[in-house]
């Protein structure tokens, strides 16, 4: 036997070595590169708890389990790797699954390892027992519970490539305390081996040759960018795809940042409260090439209006995603990178789209987004205006769901990817705050603003005091409107003004509350004043939190709606 092949066998057998479950999961996270764990502690995850402590790991204690999965989130979205959380059994795990269910349709990469109780009593209804498989089969890319100590390393192992190949996922681990306790070999160089699971990367390059051929062949064109753009870390292919052949290019809400915002080829946010021009582009076009977006209804409106005159190509990694909810002519399975590179590679001649731009241009400066000034009162609208401004652009923006959410869209510009953290298959009230402390885990030399609403921001508000033990420089903005402002919104255009449980007369003294804290706290009533409040903010080292006082009637327009097509929008002038 040479020495070269004795050598690999020493370390290979040195890399196998005897641990206790839990230790087996702290050796397998620091093998991942996780740098950071959020979650929350429980008797059944009590025996892992003890092994952090041992271990040192970094772990954010949240104050609610919700608020450490959301956190899990937003780093998962900023830093593209993916978001770990522990918590116990029972109500600690229940306590996670909106977030699972939002990381599924978002399509973040989460590993999520719940406690359990024993083997020996599962199915008994044991203290603090809940069938976390059954519950979150649904919501999760694919889960597992450990049943023996043989199986943990393989199955973590598996966990972490599945939510993070393909289309990412969360993929939960229900890990039964004795498992956790008792001791067995652990290895964790062994391959992972799952024949049922072989998502498709490259994709066919006759369909790719279909795809330039249907381009050269086009007058109208749009790029309906989506999320996957993002994922799949094509930014800068979309670019030089969309200026190699000048073709118009829309995003989805999930999408922004992937194209950049100044671009004179991007048209807007596409959608319910989209731009009137990208959902005019989608309309008139004659052909649409959707990248990554998955045609939910919220960006289709009635499908029997969607982009009546165009032929569609979908470039997706998820086959289960193309023919879904729209007809494609030019189906492309693949990752956006690849497709984007081949693409690019195909280097045909470009048709002239000089027509249909300037039509689109001349559209967009007709109309523009728009809200109306109101003396001293603060527009949602122009906070983020002003917002985006004192920032230049470069802050990441996080957001729970709402009509702040649709003003972020709209008014903050993103020129970036991952500058954008928002709940969107899901809609999330709660999601923004949380998501920021993550987000700032990400990147801790970046400026992290969460924008929520006052009632959102009241679900998850607990987790303050993580701002406070940490110092951690997150500022959050209350767009304050003193109630549910969408659903007041709905209430006033669609059920006849019986705002039905959507106001909020009485309120928490939110700069008091931030002051329980120990943080910063800034309230904003007049416009005049706006300015130098938010400078005063972002110069603040610390965390911050602004309660700015807004319009309480204002509406998030242009707006598709209910049953409408693109081209039936709704306040589109003022």
């Amino acid at each position: 036997m040479s020495m070269k092949v004795k050598k690999k066998e020493q370390q290979a057998n040195e890399s196998i070595k005897e641990l206790s479950g839990s230790g087996m999961l702290i050796e397998a996270l620091a093998r991942e590169n996780v740098d950071v764990i959020f979650g929350y502690p429980g008797g059944a995850i009590l025996p892992t708890y003890d092994e952090i402590y041992k271990t040192g790991i970094r772990h954010i204690l949240a104050r609610h389990e919700q608020g450490a999965i959301h956190a899990a989130e937003g780093y998962a979205r900023v830093s593209g790797k993916p978001g770990v959380c522990i918590v116990t059994s029972g109500p600690g795990a229940t306590n996670v699954v909106t977030g699972i269910a939002d990381a599924m349709i978002d399509s973040l990469p989460l590993v999520v390892i719940t406690g359990q109780v024993a083997t020996s009593v599962i199915g008994t209804d044991a203290f603090q027992e809940a069938d976390m498989i059954g519950i979150t089969m649904p919501i999760t890319k694919h889960n597992y519970q450990v049943r023996s100590i043989e199986e943990l390393p393989r199955i973590i192992k598996e966990a972490f490539h599945i939510a993070t190949t393909g289309r990412p996922g969360p993929v939960l681990i229900d890990l039964p305390k004795d498992v956790s306790q008792a001791s067995g070999l652990f290895d964790y160089d062994q391959e992972v081996v799952l024949p049922g699971y072989q998502p498709t990367i490259v994709p066919n390059r006759l369909q790719i040759r279909k795809v330039v051929e249907a381009v050269a062949e086009s007058k109208k064109p749009v790029i309906l960018a989506g999320a996957g753009v993002l994922h799949g870390k094509a930014a800068n292919e979309l670019q030089s795809f969309a200026e190699t052949y000048q073709i118009p290019v829309v995003h989805t809400l999930l999408g922004l940042g992937g194209f950049p915002g100044n671009h004179e080829l991007f048209f807007g946010m596409a959608g319910m409260h989209g731009t009137y021009t990208a959902n005019m582009a989608i309309h008139e076009a004659d052909l649409l090439i959707s990248i990554g977006a998955r045609f939910d209804d919220r960006l289709t409106g009635n499908l029997d209006y969607f982009a009546p005159e165009a032929r569609v190509v979908h470039i997706d990694i998820d086959p289960a995603e193309i023919g879904k909810n729209i007809e494609t002519e030019i189906p492309v399975v693949g990752d956006a990178k690849q497709a984007l590179q081949m693409l690019l590679e195909e280097k045909a001649e470009p048709a002239d789209t000089s027509e249909w731009r300037g039509h689109l241009q001349k559209m967009q400066q007709e109309y523009p987004l728009w809200y109306k000034e109101d003396g001293e009162t603060i527009k949602p609208q122009q906070l983020l205006e002003m917002l985006h401004d004192a920032t230049k652009g470069e802050a990441i923006i996080t957001t729970d769901v709402g009509q702040h959410q649709m003003w972020s869209a709209q008014f903050y510009q993103f020129n970036k990817p991952n500058r954008w953290v928002t709940s969107g298959g899901l809609g999330t009230m709660g999601f923004g705050f949380p998501a920021a402390i993550g987000a700032q885990f990400a990147e801790p030399e970046s400026t992290v603003i969460a924008v929520t609403g006052d009632a959102g921001f009241q679900m998850t508000a607990q987790e303050l005091s993580i701002l406070q033990e940490l110092n951690l420089p997150v500022k959050v903005v209350i767009v304050n409107n003193a109630s549910l402002g969408m659903v007041r919104q709905w209430q006033q255009l669609f059920h006849g003004e019986r705002y039905s449980n959507s106001l909020f007369p009485i309120q928490p003294d939110f700069v008091k509350l931030a002051s329980a804290y120990d943080i910063k706290g800034i309230r904003v009533d007049a416009k005049s004043d706006l300015a130098a409040a938010l400078n005063e903010m972002l110069a603040h080292p610390g965390p911050v939190l602004m309660d700015i006082r807004v319009a309480k009637d204002e509406n998030v327009y242009p707006m598709i709606p209910p049953g409408k097509g693109h081209h039936q929008m709704e306040g589109v002038k003022p």
